[in-house]
């Protein structure tokens, strides 16, 4: 059993800045990933960012430049920098642990609202 908690989510204003934190407790053995996904209401859930075991990073298309995934791999936690943000950025913000092994669908935490607005 895992548990991932996410915070930092809040309201800010168009152009600013924000800083999630993911922290994941319980039966951790061996993480394959770590990533960020998000949802707006009426909208499909999409990556925003990934950390591979490696260190590689992947972004998605609407966040490439502007967000920065991080990790610390002796706390457990991965962060998201989220900088020039937009009204499209609006969303709940999910963090999302992959092990090695099982489970297949991985753990999901239960996700920090980010609102842009003026």
């Amino acid at each position: 059993q895992v548990q991932l908690v996410e915070s930092g989510g809040g309201l800010v204003q168009p152009g600013g800045s924000l800083r999630l934190s993911c922290a994941a407790s319980g039966s951790i053995f061996s993480i394959n990933a770590m990533g960020w996904h998000r949802q707006a209401p009426g909208k499909q859930r999409e990556l925003v960012a990934v950390i591979s075991r490696g260190g590689v990073r992947n972004y998605g298309e609407s966040v490439k430049g502007r967000f920065t995934i991080s990790r610390d791999i002796a706390k457990n936690t991965v962060y998201l920098q989220m900088d020039s943000l937009k009204p499209e950025d609006t969303a709940v913000y999910y963090c999302k642990l992959e092990p090695t092994t099982v489970p297949a669908t991985g753990y999901w935490g239960q996700g920090t609202s980010v609102t842009v607005s003026s």
